[in-house]
């Protein structure tokens, strides 16, 4: 996985709680973020498709994650709950990208902005939620480990 490519979630994760938190529009959000040169190792256009993909499809997200929270999506830490609606955005809307690969990176972003074990929280939420999304991936994968 590209490291820019982290880099471009690891932005988003600090863009989208800045929505979360402010109710700022998106692309002034984004100027700042350009402006700022905060995204300068990032992959822009994957930073781009997170950014604008979690609140245009938000509802979506959230009710994936809402079957597996023990919470009100809006009630969990605001820097988990950005993880967790990239996390899922990734595993609903971008087949090409590996769901161990979204996993891992969410269990990354989690131990460098979340509080203390958030990793374990964000993982088991997203491996739910992959196993709802991607079964046959999942299913493909352990039926290649056994042989």
């Amino acid at each position: 996985m590209s490291q820019a490519r982290t880099n471009a979630r690891r932005s988003a994760v600090q863009a989208l709680y800045q929505w979360q938190m402010t109710g700022q529009n998106l692309s002034e959000i984004e100027r700042q973020f350009l402006e700022e040169e905060r995204l300068k190792n990032a992959q822009k256009s994957y930073f781009t498709e997170l950014f604008y993909g979690v609140p245009k499809n938000l509802t979506a997200i959230d009710q994936a994650l809402s079957e597996f929270v023990d919470r009100p999506v809006d009630k969990i830490d605001p820097v988990e709950r950005a993880i967790l609606r990239i996390g899922a955005y990734e595993l609903m809307f971008r087949l090409d990208m590996p769901y161990r690969v979204v996993l891992n990176e969410g269990i990354n972003l989690a131990k460098d902005f979340g509080a203390d074990g958030s990793h374990r929280y964000v993982n088991g939420i997203l491996d739910k939620v992959a196993q709802k999304q991607r079964p046959l991936e999942i299913k493909a994968k352990s039926e290649g480990k056994k042989s």
